[in-house]
């Protein structure tokens, strides 16, 4: 495969970078490892996979890259249930593959951020074999554990994410455990000061190898109230599809005991001082809350003594974006976090690909992407794409025999679950299985994936020439990485706000509609940037934008 772009040599210098601010405004590309790209035909992808593509990664010109978990597993999650924090998994690899990966990454200039699941581990991780093997034994409490009510019953309403309810018997310890994910993932008890301990030293354990950050799973999730107290329930009116499908009785409750407790503040300050110990390590947590999402957001990464930067589940839900909407989501954080920090997503691997979510019925699909991006690439935060997003994927069509995720096959048909979002990435289209494996593929490649393959895309003018070209005007003016932001309309079809960083000024506006619109010009001595000012015209000092056109523009005179 043939690169029309080579690596930017920002990008190759990018390790000797002494700004340890790297990550305010750094762009992410998050790869999920089975679906990324096999190297020995057995049909999951690897680490020696993913470092034969690191190049196409850098060719992007992103700052990092985010690896979904790869350490030992049981797999009934798919990596995020761990048996083994310091290990790899076999079938991805090995440790010296990993150093290899990391060495080849920093090489191009690129970070790497792992995942770390810390809130629940694995069934089969030695930890939880001894702490339900008795009561009294040295990991007794590393768990949460209950005895039931008087009549054998849970000991409280507390759900699971994926349906039920998040307790489970064991009958050697005649207790029930906490799961807040699947009976196969019991929940680490925080409280227990040696589980705190235990969990530091599984991060310095990757920060000595070289990594250069985490991404913390259900961050909101690490502590419980020990009192157990029953969630209360919500008004139908109040319930949404933020942290579960509607389909879910987790939806049903206010998560006020099982998560989102006080004491979590202190630990992440724990974190963030083994973090400072490593310069230029970094931390963004994921927030799954569907109601106090930017409150929780505002107390982990405010003060700069907690996590970088977190990022909750607004732009992940099912409706389409809009003026509005951003600019009620962006507010709300300045509210809540007017000195922290978020990274930014469309697409993860747990949601609705938004080329399907939010493009499904768009006539321009392809224009309506660009406009998406380039939203995504201009407001004030950081930004994380995810595999194939800069392609356009779909979320692939599977039959129920094809599925393996849980969460879907627990709520088929009305939830479909997540693999949809997780089929193998398409290198070449005219290679087996789009160039991803040798092999058979441990979830189909859709046909209709095949004219997005990186190969039909490597040129001037797509999607994937257009995610590059966003990339490196990113890079390229500091005022789109670390800017502040400020609205400059409250129309419902246009998007137009004013991004400062010293004195540096950029104004962008960007039709979100399908028809044309009319916006003024915004006052100062402005000057589209080469190449971003698409579907628009100038007249009269106003701006005519076509359907999903934009206009950025740089003040010549430092101000506006």
């Amino acid at each position: 495969m043939n690169m029309i772009q080579k690596i930017p040599d920002s990008a190759k210098a990018h390790q000797l970078d002494p700004d340890h601010d790297w990550w305010r405004g750094a762009v992410i590309y998050q790869i999920y490892p089975r679906s990324f790209q096999d190297s020995n035909g057995d049909g999951i992808g690897d680490l020696p996979g993913i470092t034969r593509r690191l190049p196409y990664i850098a060719s992007l010109g992103v700052d990092a890259v985010w690896i979904s978990p790869f350490f030992k597993s049981p797999q009934k999650d798919f990596g995020y249930d761990i048996s083994d924090y310091r290990n790899i998994d076999p079938m991805f690899g090995t440790l010296a593959e990993f150093d290899s990966m990391i060495a080849e990454a920093h090489r191009l200039g690129l970070k790497i951020i792992i995942d770390q699941v810390y809130s629940h581990t694995s069934d089969q991780h030695p930890w939880f074999a001894e702490s339900r093997s008795s009561r009294d034994n040295a990991r007794a409490d590393w768990y949460v554990w209950a005895d039931p009510k008087p009549d054998g019953t849970p000991p409280n309403n507390w759900l699971s994410v994926f349906g039920g309810s998040s307790w489970a018997w064991d009958t050697t310890r005649q207790q029930y455990y906490l799961h807040n994910f699947l009976t196969s993932q019991p929940d680490l008890n925080f409280h227990n000061e040696e589980v705190q301990q235990a969990v530091l030293d599984t991060a310095r354990f990757w920060l000595d190898r070289g990594v250069d950050g985490f991404r913390l799973d259900t961050l909101n999730f690490f502590f419980h109230s020990q009192g157990l107290e029953d969630n209360p329930a919500l008004a139908p009116h109040e319930r949404n599809a933020v942290s579960a499908p509607t389909v879910n009785p987790y939806s049903y409750q206010r998560h006020v005991y099982d998560k989102n407790r006080p004491e979590n503040v202190e630990f992440l300050r724990r974190f963030r001082k083994l973090l400072n110990g490593y310069p230029g390590a970094m931390a963004v947590g994921e927030v799954g809350e569907s109601h106090r999402g930017m409150e929780l957001i505002g107390e982990y990464t405010s003060g700069g003594d907690k996590v970088h930067m977190c990022y909750s589940f607004d732009f992940l839900a099912p409706e389409p974006l809009t003026p509005g909407s951003i600019r009620h989501t962006l507010t709300h954080f300045d509210g809540c976090a007017a000195d922290g920090w978020s990274c930014w997503s469309f697409s993860n691997h747990d949601v609705e690909r938004h080329a399907t979510r939010w493009a499904d019925k768009v006539e321009d699909r392809d224009a309506y992407l660009r406009m998406v991006a380039t939203v995504l690439m201009t407001i004030r935060g950081s930004a994380c794409i995810y595999q194939g997003e800069e392609l356009g994927l779909t979320e692939a069509v599977l039959s129920f025999e094809d599925l393996q995720d849980p969460y879907g096959i627990t709520f088929w048909p009305e939830f479909k679950g997540r693999d949809g979002c997780r089929t193998p990435m398409v290198w070449e289209a005219g290679e087996k299985n789009a160039g991803f494996s040798t092999g058979k593929p441990w979830l189909p490649v859709p046909a209709e994936h095949l004219r997005l393959a990186v190969s039909e895309l490597d040129r001037e003018g797509t999607l994937l020439d257009h995610y590059r070209k966003l990339i490196e005007l990113r890079r390229e003016h500091a005022v789109l990485r670390k800017g502040n932001l400020r609205f400059t309309g409250e129309d419902d079809a246009i998007l137009a706000f004013e991004r400062r960083f010293n004195d540096s000024t950029m104004t962008v506006v960007i039709n979100m509609k399908d028809e044309t619109a009319i916006h003024d010009r915004p006052q100062g001595n402005f000057s589209p940037v080469p190449g971003f000012s698409v579907g628009t015209t100038e007249e009269d000092g106003r701006l005519k934008l076509e359907p999903y056109g934009y206009w950025i523009a740089v003040s010549q005179d430092g101000g506006a």
